[in-house]
Order: structure tokens, then C-alpha cells, then sequence
């Protein structure tokens, strides 16, 4: 297996291992905490940096814009925009929203599992 690679899968897996961390400890504690906020941040940073390393090995034998291009990138953006609204929630010390938070969290974590899956099936052929 080639270093590039190597590193591709290491970080798309930590930001599994991450994301899922902060998303369901958050769901358990039932309230958005900083140790939550920092799992999405890092999950972002570690898919981020998979992703820029599996679009550079993509680039040799790219034929076109393919499903999991598609879905990894809404993954990507969902991720974003979930990390920053984690953010204004916890700032704005706003209780109500801090308590309902969950809910977006878990609907971009199954967002997120579907270019996982698509790049593990991939990987298996």
C-alpha cells in the first residue's frame, strides 16, 4: 500500500472515530459540550485532510464527478456547518439551543456515513 494512501485511510478513519465520539457522547449527555465541540472540529480537520490526500491519488486515473464525490463533498460542507453552528451554540450560551443540538448532529452523521461506506466498497474492488 502506498504512504499517500496509507495516510488517506488513517485520517478518513480518525475522523470517523472522532465524529462518532463527539456525536453520540453528545446525544448521551443530552447538552452540547467543548470536549463535543472539539470532536467535530478534529473530525472535520482529519476528513478534510483524508479527503484533499484521496482526491490527489484520484487525480492520476479520474475519469469524472462520481457518486462519491458528490456525497463527500455535501459530507464535507454538512460537517462544516455543523462544527461552526456547534460553535455559535456553545458561544451564545443559548440553553434551549445547546439541549436540541443533537438532533443535527446525528442527521450529519449519517450524512457523513454514506461517502464513508461508497469509499470502503470501493476500496473492497
Amino acid at each position: 500500500m502506498k504512504p499517500m494512501l496509507l495516510a488517506a485511510i488513517i485520517a478518513i478513519t480518525l475522523a470517523l472515530i472522532l465524529y462518532t465520539i463527539g456525536v453520540f457522547s453528545e446525544r448521551h449527555a443530552k447538552v452540547l459540550k467543548p470536549i463535543h465541540l472539539a470532536m467535530f472540529w478534529l473530525g472535520l480537520i482529519c476528513d478534510s485532510t483524508g479527503t484533499a490526500l484521496m482526491s490527489r491519488i484520484a487525480q492520476a486515473g479520474a475519469t469524472g464527478i462520481g457518486l462519491h464525490a458528490v456525497t463527500g463533498a455535501i459530507a464535507i460542507a454538512l460537517m462544516a456547518f455543523h462544527a461552526i453552528w456547534a460553535t455559535v451554540t456553545l458561544v451564545s450560551h443559548n440553553e434551549e439551543r445547546a439541549h436540541t443540538f443533537h438532533r443535527l448532529s446525528l442527521f450529519v452523521w449519517l450524512v457523513w456515513l454514506v461517502p464513508y461506506v461508497i469509499g470502503v466498497i470501493m476500496g473492497m474492488h
